[in-house]
């Protein structure tokens, strides 16, 4: 199965990485030139992915149109961006496999229904769990979500995408496995914050547990399986990113729980978070749904700077003591 990955971020480059081993080429497909001509050129993305040297196998490209011969597309660029890269697209029966974790803001849609909408004829995946780009790179043991839409494509797909340090689990729960990696990041952000105020390892297990808890009440809500959620792409890659600094999400709200304003911490191009784009969409629309998540509405106080860290603090410390399932 030939495989091309769109998006040539630190993700993209370490996805490719990792599935050219045993592939005659995989195609990376990039926005940057420099990008192109560093993987190309010195096999090595030393704007996104330094320090880890790329297979020869791997062939960069700025032209989006090559990416339309191969059987399947990973596709990895930020869900914001999704829309206007899927219509760049040119015609083609691939499979798309979906890496990126968001909602869209202005229709508040999972990067599924985006894809559905825009290619519905194309099969559709949905790949997420605890994965740091530079430990995939490096190949370290790596086990994640692969939420395919029936049973039929995971067989065709995972013979590619598993390999010898990266390991698949079958899912056909693809709104479980995206509210997962949606959430999680701006549940990252809040854990940050807890770090970088000093609140201690208690307060970020708490959070951590009640943060999990609004993803089970947001997924019902959004038709996600309660055991997608608590397996690797919903609490594995929760935990995962609410406890290391390599997380980008972490270390925005690590900056924001030390006093820094969100609006100097996103000028800075190497802390831009996902998380910090889809809280506020979160926000939204969970309240049009009428599900409670205290702790997506604190970090979107402290990305709008409409609270400090105290105030929130606060804020959650003394809301109602309610039964712990709800």
């Amino acid at each position: 199965m030939k495989l091309g990955v769109m998006g040539g971020g630190a993700w993209g480059t370490a996805l490719a990485q990792v599935l050219s081993e045993g592939q005659p080429e995989l195609l990376l497909w990039a926005r940057e030139p420099e990008v192109v001509a560093q993987i190309n050129e010195s096999h090595e993305n030393s704007s996104f992915l330094k320090g880890h040297r790329l297979r020869e196998e791997i062939r960069a490209t700025g032209e989006l149109d090559e990416l339309s011969d191969c059987d399947g597309i990973l596709v990895v660029t930020p869900a914001q961006h999704l829309r206007a890269s899927l219509s760049a697209l040119s015609d083609t029966d691939a499979a798309l496999i979906l890496c990126s974790k968001g909602i869209e803001a202005d229709t508040r849609m999972l990067m599924s229904d985006v894809t559905r909408e825009l290619r519905p004829n194309n099969p559709l995946a949905v790949l997420s769990g605890p994965t740091f780009a530079h430990e995939v790179a490096r190949g370290l043991p790596t086990a994640l979500t692969l939420a395919c839409e029936d049973e039929a494509l995971w067989e065709r797909l995972y013979p590619a995408i598993a390999k010898t340090a990266f390991r698949p689990y079958f899912s056909d729960d693809i709104i479980g496995a995206e509210i997962g990696g949606a959430v999680k990041n701006v549940l990252a952000i809040g854990c940050g914050v807890v770090d970088g105020a000093g609140l201690g390892q208690n307060a970020r297990a708490s959070l951590i547990g009640r943060g999990f808890a609004e993803m089970q009440r947001y997924g019902k809500d959004r038709g996600a399986r309660p055991e997608t959620l608590a397996g690797l792409c919903g609490l594995g890659d929760l935990v995962l990113t609410c406890s290391s600094t390599s997380s980008r999400n972490f270390s925005l709200g690590r900056g924001l729980g030390a006093g820094e304003s969100a609006e100097s911490l996103m000028s800075n191009r190497s802390t831009v978070a996902e998380g910090a784009f889809t809280a506020p969409v979160l926000q939204q629309d969970a309240r049009s749904r009428e599900v409670d998540m205290p702790i997506v509405d604190a970090v979107c106080a402290l990305l709008s700077g409409e609270a400090h860290v105290r105030q929130v603090v606060e804020r959650l410390m003394s809301r109602p003591l309610v039964a712990e399932r709800r």
